[in-house]
């Protein structure tokens, strides 16, 4: 198994209990359209967290990034990377992240040992201490190493990405869209990688459509929708906003129509056996449920349930929907 890089913050101790904190922050396009790409955000990131940020295509998430990565300047607020202020201390601030684009954006006819070596040179890392060898082993790369890129598939290319954005061991990594095109297997490894990397102390935040993805992978969940934050909290606290169950019954003998000692709950019938009970947590237990069914004499053959999942709480909050909190 391949060893996970090391990494070196590059802050004095003691370390900051924030990794990512921004304040107010603005981005303003003008042109013949004035965009409002970002209003008034404020976020704060946690060091050692996996968070995910999401939103819509055209939300401002990659702005979002690409501030933080120092491609794109700040209409207004503040961002603080490690403690390191962007305006102030640009150099400290960039050296603390590492971003790997959306896009593939690298010299096809150079070898991923010789992008990572040229990428390193960049950060200024002396050549006894760059790592190459190292991050290509755990990016599964050490037998590509030294073929053109081009040779390379777009799942590998993906891979070289993240490789690069490593080669300044920086305490912070920001991946947008990492498993864009990547096969089912190749997506594994990386998070895999990611995941061993946060144990190690790396910060990540991630934006991806891979909803159940997010879910399945990060603490913490910002949705960004027409350049406003408008939710940030932990996955099961942002889920458990939603307030919505289904209840599945599978009884032993036909139905005609729901039974009225149901009529309180949200029914729908699957003739011949099959009854779906909608129904919120905050305001029903699944007890009085199944009270209301034993009443009616039903008899249950099976029961399934299902709660709202990331993926709906997302719909909800970016269609005007939100649920209550």
């Amino acid at each position: 198994m391949a060893q996970t890089p090391s990494f070196t913050a590059p802050s004095p101790e003691p370390l900051p209990d924030l990794a990512i904190k921004t304040r107010g922050l603005a981005k303003t396009y003008r042109g013949r359209k004035v965009v409002e790409a970002l209003r008034g955000i404020d976020l704060d990131i946690p060091r050692g967290a996996i968070v995910g940020l999401l939103g819509p295509n055209g939300a401002g998430k990659s702005t979002f990034i690409n501030i933080l990565a120092g491609l794109v300047i700040k209409s207004g607020g503040e961002v603080g990377i490690w403690n390191f202020d962007i305006d102030r201390d640009g150099r400290q601030a960039r050296s603390a992240i590492g971003v790997v684009p959306q896009e593939i954006n690298i010299d096809a006819f150079f070898t991923p040992r010789e992008l990572l070596e040229f990428q390193a040179g960049l950060y200024g890392v002396p050549p006894a201490e760059r790592r190459t060898d190292e991050i290509l082993a755990a990016m599964h790369l050490s037998a590509l190493a030294d073929r053109p890129s081009r040779s390379l598939s777009g799942g590998m290319r993906r891979r070289v990405l993240v490789g690069k954005a490593m080669v300044h061991s920086p305490p912070i990594l920001v991946l947008d869209e990492p498993t864009a095109g990547v096969d089912v297997e190749l997506r594994q490894q990386l998070w895999d990688h990611i995941r061993a990397l946060n144990r190690a102390g790396v910060t990540v935040m991630l934006t991806t459509h891979y909803l159940e993805e997010a879910q399945q992978l990060c603490d913490s969940i910002a949705i960004i929708h027409h350049g406003e934050l408008v939710a940030h909290d932990s996955t099961e606290q942002l889920i458990q906003r939603l307030d919505r169950k289904e209840l599945t019954l599978l009884l032993a003998e036909d139905l005609a129509a729901p039974p009225a000692e149901l009529a309180a709950f949200d029914c729908r019938l699957r003739p011949p056996r099959r009854l779906s009970i909608r129904y919120r947590p905050s305001e029903a237990g699944i007890e009085e449920i199944l009270a209301a069914v034993h009443q009616a004499g039903l008899v249950i053959a099976d029961l399934t349930t299902e709660e709202g999942d990331l993926e709906d709480i997302f719909l909800a909050l970016t269609s005007g929907t939100e649920p209550a909190a």
